[in-house]
């Protein structure tokens, strides 16, 4: 059985677990719209739409990292960075019920799982993250390349770890859950630490070029960000 990152195919998860969690992501997701409206201005809607398109471009690219075993990027903690928590977890909802009705990627019973592990949790982890490495890391490109390197390997560790969680409550395969758990976590370690030199390259060049289209940059510091010459 091929391991595909994150994206839950259909019957992976029994029904009733997949209603409950389709729940829980419309939930999330009203939140999110309630607190993006805040945010949402003119330099942050254009911001939005590439970072989803980004997302969008970056998701179909598949890793393969160990023999039987590929996954994806997700995208989370450079949108968070980017576009803030609210709006970044809405960009990757976006994209997850774009691939799902329009590629097949990941199930339509499942697309509440999916935007629960990949927009809620691993955005939300990231986030948090974020913002206390801000906080205390130098305030230079390095110490935000290393913010979004560190974030990003959580972020999606976290997502993975949700999909173990939905597996205990309802995996409808014969595979141990020790097996799953084990294979997510290692997986998607290498996995975050490719989407972690992604996010960390992309956020520092913008913010060497435009620092003030950051959304992290506005948020956690006090100070600008040092840019070298």
């Amino acid at each position: 059985m091929d391991v595909q990152a994150m994206h839950i195919a259909n019957g992976i998860i029994n029904g009733p677990v997949s209603a409950i969690f389709i729940a829980i992501a419309a939930a999330g997701l009203a939140v999110c719209v309630w607190r993006a409206k805040v945010d949402l201005d003119d330099r942050l809607a254009p911001m939005a739409g590439l970072v989803a398109a980004f997302i969008f471009a970056v998701q179909m690219l598949n890793i393969q990292v160990l023999p039987g075993v590929s996954g994806h990027l997700l995208g989370g903690t450079l949108a968070v960075i980017l576009v803030g928590p609210w709006v970044g977890a809405l960009c990757v909802a976006t994209v997850l019920l774009v691939q799902a009705l329009v590629f097949a990627d990941g199930g339509l019973t499942a697309i509440g799982l999916n935007i629960t592990n990949m927009a809620l949790l691993g955005t939300a982890a990231a986030y948090l993250l974020v913002a206390l490495l801000l906080r205390i890391l130098p305030r230079t490109t390095g110490g935000l390349g290393a913010t979004a390197l560190i974030a990003s390997v959580v972020g999606v560790v976290v997502a993975a770890m949700g999909f173990v969680v939905e597996y205990a409550l309802g995996g409808t395969t014969e595979l141990s859950l020790g097996a799953i758990a084990a294979t997510m976590a290692g997986t998607h370690t290498l996995i975050g630490v490719v989407e972690g030199l992604i996010a960390a390259s992309t956020v520092v060049t913008v913010a060497k070029v435009r620092p003030d289209l950051v959304y992290a940059l506005r948020a956690f510091r006090a100070q600008p960000i040092k840019v070298p010459a």
